[in-house]
């Protein structure tokens, strides 16, 4: 969904800033965790800079560290603001982990996760652009500029960069905002941090400041704007949060459909940030994708279907009311119908499970038939096993598979039985009690129930 650019041929660090507190979203879970198409936003943004190749990748957070600590592993040191002093103090906080670095390093937000790699390299692109800017700011130019800081440049050379609270009526009416992006080198941008003030209006120390020195030391500064303010956009709240995650889902479903998928309802259907979709492939109103998810051309998922962590061959049929879970595989020409649920199971060629039926830890050979209230009882309270049943096999409705169990090639389960036991290629295997007949017993337990209830009323 997004142009991947050339890594880049200099030495690239990236600086995220997390360090906010994210009050707003009133949640146990740090900010840049809440996830967009079922990935924290953090790792959006650690996505889309890794087509950079970067050499180095820091993470500066505040409260939450463990969180981010878990969800980052290896892929970015962590550094921590504490107290927390600005955005500039924030990326002092990063100059240790980058220590012996000498390159581009290249600031972003874990809060604004759809900037583009694109994006990015241009900002890398013009910072070593023939008039050699200090340092270059990401600019936008939203409907309502509200209270964004504000970038006072002519022909992309910065004059000025200044924050709302502090600009004049003039500079307010400047409609060309800072998006808090900033790319620099190393050698540059911490020994300009190094000189930032806090006398303004919040008492704190803003990083587009070392845009301002930069400037008065008679450097030049540039901006690079970006023609997509929705690239741009922080998230600070939960409502922001469903607003970003709509021009997401929107975006995947044009992006869907013009690679050849059929949505028959767009609105209603949920992409997750990896689903992978076949040509040809139909999805109905109302399905919900999960990550993890790969379907194969000429699908149909019917309406009403939950499916994550699953693959799907060519011509396979899932659904309505379907829930796939991770570790399912359908064969080719597989179907999976309303009312079923599979887990970790796998379907072969042509096997079917149409009604209200719970495949769990599974493997279903091709042509199989399971029918209606089939159930593997695949755990016993502590250890999970595996039910296997063979090609061509039939298990008969309201059948109850007791794993770990086997049922052969060809075999017949009938109906209402609970299988224990292995069953052999070719076997019938039926599991009744026998059926008591006793005649006339019901007549006579009616006419009892009743001369009592008579009694009783009287």
């Amino acid at each position: 969904m997004t142009d991947t650019p050339p890594a880049s041929p200099r030495p690239l660090a990236i600086v995220v800033l997390a360090a906010g507190k994210g009050t707003r979203m009133n949640s146990a879970l740090h900010k840049v965790l809440h996830p967009i198409a079922g990935r924290p936003m953090l790792l959006h943004v650690l996505d889309s800079a890794a087509a950079l190749a970067p050499g180095r990748q820091v993470v500066v957070v505040g409260s939450g560290r463990e969180q981010l600590e878990s969800a980052v592993g290896d892929r970015a040191a962590i550094a921590v603001q504490d107290p927390q002093y600005g955005t500039a103090h924030a990326v002092q906080q990063a100059q240790a982990a980058l220590a012996g670095f000498s390159g581009d390093v290249l600031v972003l937000y874990g809060d604004v996760p759809f900037v583009r790699a694109a994006t990015m390299r241009a900002m890398l692109d013009r910072l070593h652009g023939d008039d050699a800017p200090a340092v270059v700011v990401l600019g936008f130019r939203p409907d309502d500029a509200l209270s964004y800081g504000r970038v006072i440049a002519e022909a992309g050379r910065v004059h000025k960069m200044v924050e709302f609270k502090d600009a004049s009526a003039a500079e307010r009416a400047v409609n060309l905002c800072n998006s808090g992006l900033l790319a620099a080198h190393s050698d540059d941008l911490f020994a300009l941090l190094a000189r930032v003030g806090n006398a303004n209006a919040q008492g704190e120390f803003y990083l587009p400041d070392v845009v301002n020195i930069a400037l008065a030391d008679g450097r030049g500064a540039a901006v690079v704007e970006t023609d997509q303010a929705d690239e741009v956009a922080g998230i600070n709240s939960r409502a922001e949060l469903a607003l970003a995650e709509a021009r997401w889902q929107a975006r995947r479903r044009a992006a869907a459909m013009a690679d050849g998928a059929t949505l028959t309802a767009p609105e209603t259907v949920w992409f997750a940030w990896d689903t992978v979709l076949g040509r040809d492939v139909v999805i109905e109103p109302n399905v919900v994708f999960g990550p993890g998810v790969v379907i194969a051309d000429n699908v149909v998922i019917h309406g009403f279907s939950h499916i994550a962590g699953a693959r799907i061959a060519s011509g396979a049929s899932v659904g309505p009311f379907a829930r796939l879970r991770p570790g399912t595989e359908l064969g080719t020409g597989a179907r999976v119908g309303n009312f079923v649920e599979v887990k970790n199971a796998r379907l072969g060629a042509g096997a079917k499970a149409n009604h209200l039926t719970y495949l769990g830890d599974a493997d279903v050979g091709a042509g199989a038939n399971i029918g209606a209230g089939t159930i593997t009882c695949n755990y016993d309270g502590y250890f999970k096993y595996r039910t296997v049943i063979g090609e061509r096999a039939f298990i008969g409705s309201n059948s109850a598979l007791i794993a770990p169990v086997r049922i052969g090639a060809d075999a017949i389960v009938a109906a209402g039985s609970a299988v224990s036991r292995d069953v052999s290629d070719g076997e019938l295997r039926l599991v009744r009690g026998e059926q008591l007949v006793k005649p006339g017993w019901a007549d006579r337990f009616h006419d009892a129930m009743k001369k009592k209830k008579a009694e009783r009323k009287s």
